[in-house]
């Protein structure tokens, strides 16, 4: 029996691996398809939980009612999809119009079946073990589960994602689920075998043990739900806020799987009562934290603080729901069931519904009300005391809700949400005798301009200053001729402040919402002396679909705050945009980061397709809201880098030794990023 429970855990570890190991995969494949927006993964996250719902559901199903054959064909069937997955190549910009849909029905597509047959495998195979080993529940295997969940996300951005391609991170996934599916074939047959064989006794009678009452199997959803909000709440406003890039989705998300290792494995490693004092702690930090709307801590502790918060959260959820778990075998699966019903839940409210009825972001704010309420029901018989503190907690999160909603609503004219952004419009006094008007994502500004006077409201501001890298190209590339300049990124519209008469300036938008924005509530582009274009959807697509545009200058400044589209900084990328340039003509990078170093990266970029490449840096003028802005200027005209007026602004770029190129099928930011 010794082979047979190394079998079954070897079988739970490596399809909990798997199970964790295509979620970065397949959201890394799928981020081109809808421009690289952060958005991705949260909406991603809402698949993989209503998928794995799916998957606890057919256990449920299966070990009531066994059906061999169809378990066999089902894994057979998968394994044929992973491996026609790992085969097709896929390309980018293909899903803009209809972004959560792409992700449904692309991971769908991919990785549906796969993804089924692994999300069953731990709460069916311990229900196997019990009718092969005869032993009671092995919640155990549970946290053996998760912990090998962990592992491959920790291993994903360290070891697997710097070192092999994306093609052959696929092929070595779809070899791991080749194995799997033999395993649990043989584990089928097996419990197969135990159950029909003559002499195995049938399922002891559980009349004697009690039912699980109806309030447990509420919360068994309930608690769940609280975590999983926690999770996707926390992730998408550290991706938005503090430090939007890649990396950081998988923190919280490993953080939340180790609460429920530990929750399965020791539920009583802390006491009741220090998690709850931890968490009214941090819930009510935080708290202030959100009143403060333009208060922002360093990112190092911004992270950790959110994290830690996290970790609280979610264990006390967690843990709260593993002391209520059934005690019949045959409730297993239901609990299984339900705890997956409630982290499908969170996840959905937060990714998809919150942001359709909501013009400002409220997630993090409505999940700490609901983690509130949630500690009020749990701790309710834990006497007046508890009752008391918890109650005034959630009314206190019902006011923060409450003083979130007229903070933002606060010298805001606009405000608008979707899928890809939160978008504000803020108007307050700036320089003296002026009004100014910001274009926030979040906390991130995408442009600002001010009225007052004429000069004043045409002068580029922010990142675009004349004196920054994209103003030194504006002006400097055609000689007084008049100029054709493409933008990928719209923003507030400030690279039109540029335009004479006789140039044309054509803007590449993804996000639908911004264009109304920049029409109406700036000025940039109405008056604006060049023809102004507007393109929505992903810029490379775009670009891909047009002839040809001989642009002079091409501006790629599609990143939000921090976040980087890694589908437009890669050598094919490169090439579509040379494609797209005029002879001479100059690509222009906007590479300010708090997070990731660029520099090189880009010039490895130049470096494969024939360009020079100079790095440019302006000083700040805060007085009329310039900006320090970073950016890297290519061209294959060296007349251009050596006019007086540029040369004397631009330095050659410095190169990161052991930095590989940037390619549509293997990039990776760790090696570039800097804390």
């Amino acid at each position: 029996m010794t082979g047979t429970r190394w079998v079954f855990a070897s079988a739970i570890f490596l399809g909990s691996f798997l199970l964790f190991l295509v979620e970065p995969i397949a959201a890394k494949q799928l981020l081109p398809m809808l421009g690289g927006s952060a958005a991705v993964w949260i909406t991603c996250l809402v698949f993989f939980q209503t998928a794995l719902l799916a998957a606890y559901l057919y256990a449920h199903w299966l070990s009531r009612r066994p059906r061999w054959i169809l378990h066999f064909a089902l894994l057979a069937i998968a394994a044929c999809a992973a491996v026609a997955w790992a085969a097709r190549s896929y390309g980018v910009g293909t899903g803009s119009e209809h972004p959560i849909a792409t992700v449904f029905l692309a991971l769908g597509a991919w990785i549906g079946l796969p993804f089924l047959a692994l999300g069953a495998t731990s709460p069916l195979l311990q229900v196997w073990w019990t009718r092969v080993e005869s032993d009671g529940i092995p919640y155990k295997l549970f946290a053996l589960s998760n912990l090998a969940s962990l592992l491959a996300l920790a291993l994903y951005p360290s070891a697997i994602e710097p070192a092999l391609t994306l093609r052959a991170q696929k092929i070595l996934w779809a070899c791991g689920f080749g194995v799997f599916a033999l395993l649990s074939m043989v584990l089928a047959a097996k419990t197969r075998t135990a159950r029909d064989s003559p002499g195995q006794t049938e399922p002891e009678d559980e009349t004697d043990v009690p039912a699980a009452p109806l309030r447990n199997k509420l919360l068994w959803v309930l608690l769940p739900m609280g975590a999983s909000m926690q999770l996707s709440a926390v992730t998408s406003h550290l991706t938005a806020n503090v430090a939007p890039i890649p990396l950081l989705w998988i923190l919280p998300l490993a953080v939340y799987l180790f609460t429920i290792i530990l929750a399965f494995q020791f539920p009583h490693l802390l006491a009741r009562g220090l998690v709850t004092r931890l968490l009214i702690i941090f819930l009510g930090s935080l708290a202030y934290m959100l009143s403060k709307t333009e208060f922002s801590l360093p990112m190092r502790i911004s992270v950790i603080f959110f994290l830690v918060e996290v970790f609280v959260s979610c264990f006390f959820c967690h843990s709260e729901a593993v002391l209520l778990r059934p005690k019949r075998v045959s409730e297993a699966t239901v609990f299984y069931l339900l705890f997956a019903a409630g982290g499908a839940i969170g996840s959905f409210l937060i990714g998809i519904a919150s942001p359709m009825l909501f013009r400002f972001n409220y997630d993090l704010a409505l999940t700490f009300l609901v983690t509130a309420l949630l500690a009020f029901a749990v701790t309710w018989k834990g006497g007046w005391n508890q009752r008391m503190l918890w109650g005034v907690a959630s009314v206190m999160m019902a006011m923060l809700v409450s003083w979130l909603h007229i903070a933002y609503q606060r010298e805001t004219i606009a405000a608008v949400r979707d899928f890809y952004a939160t978008l504000r419009v803020r108007q307050n006094h700036g320089y003296p005798g002026s009004v100014m008007r910001t274009l926030l994502n979040g906390t991130i500004q995408h442009g600002t301009q001010y009225f007052g006077s004429d000069k004043l409201r045409h002068l580029p501001t922010t990142y675009y200053a004349e004196d920054s890298g994209v103003g030194l190209a504006i002006r400097f590339c055609c000689q007084g001729r008049a100029r054709t300049i493409g933008v990928i990124g719209l923003g507030a519209g400030t690279i039109a402040a540029y335009g004479r008469p006789g140039d044309r300036i054509r803007f590449y938008e993804i996000n639908p919402a911004v264009a109304p924005i920049a029409n109406n509530v700036f000025t940039y582009l109405r008056e604006s002396g060049a023809h102004i274009d507007i393109v929505e959807g992903d810029g490379r697509l775009a670009l891909l679909r047009e002839d040809p545009q001989q642009f002079d200058v091409l501006v790629v400044d599609a990143f939000s705050g921090d976040a980087i589209p890694l589908h437009l900084l890669t050598t094919e990328a490169v090439a579509l945009y040379r494609k797209n340039l005029a002879p001479g003509g100059i690509l222009a990078f906007h590479i300010s980061n708090q997070h990731v170093d660029l520099e090189s990266p880009i010039a490895l970029l130049a470096g494969a397709a024939h360009m020079h490449a100079m790095r440019v840096a302006n000083a700040p003028n805060e007085e009329i809201g310039e900006f320090g802005a970073t950016w890297m200027l290519l061209s294959d005209n060296p007349a251009f880098f050596s006019q007086p007026e540029v040369a004397s602004r631009v330095r050659p770029p410095a190169l990161k030794p052991g930095l590989r190129l940037w390619t549509d099928d293997y990039s990776s930011l760790l090696p570039v990023l800097h804390w």
